[in-house]
């Protein structure tokens, strides 16, 4: 929990969410037990108003890129103003199951 306690601080600290969503999706991947290496993040600010996806998700990277350099493997981010994320009636898309390594071999 280290990780994602990591992660959800540096966010409410630098882009003073409305909404903020850390979930650790690792189980659900090729990962030991126990595993903070592959995260969904849904970040609702005002932050991102005016701003594309691409500079949303860079300014996500920007922030979390001592973990982004090690332990972390995988975000899914979800980025959102306060206008989007009511027009999406506060939800976010679940995501996809895991295909990759054993996970998508049969008889593994």
């Amino acid at each position: 929990m280290i990780i994602q306690q990591t992660i959800e601080t540096k966010l409410a600290d630098e882009l003073a969410p409305l909404w903020l969503e850390v979930v650790n999706e690792s189980d659900q991947h090729s990962v030991p037990a126990n595993s903070e290496t592959h995260f969904k993040l849904v970040v609702v600010t005002e932050a991102f108003a005016g701003k594309r996806q691409v500079a949303r998700h860079q300014a996500v990277y920007q922030l979390l890129a001592e973990q982004l350099a090690g332990p972390v493997h995988a975000l899914a981010l979800h980025t959102y103003t306060p206008e989007e994320w009511q027009q999406r009636n506060a939800a976010s898309p679940d995501s996809p199951q895991c295909l990759g390594g054993s996970k998508g071999e049969a008889g593994q």
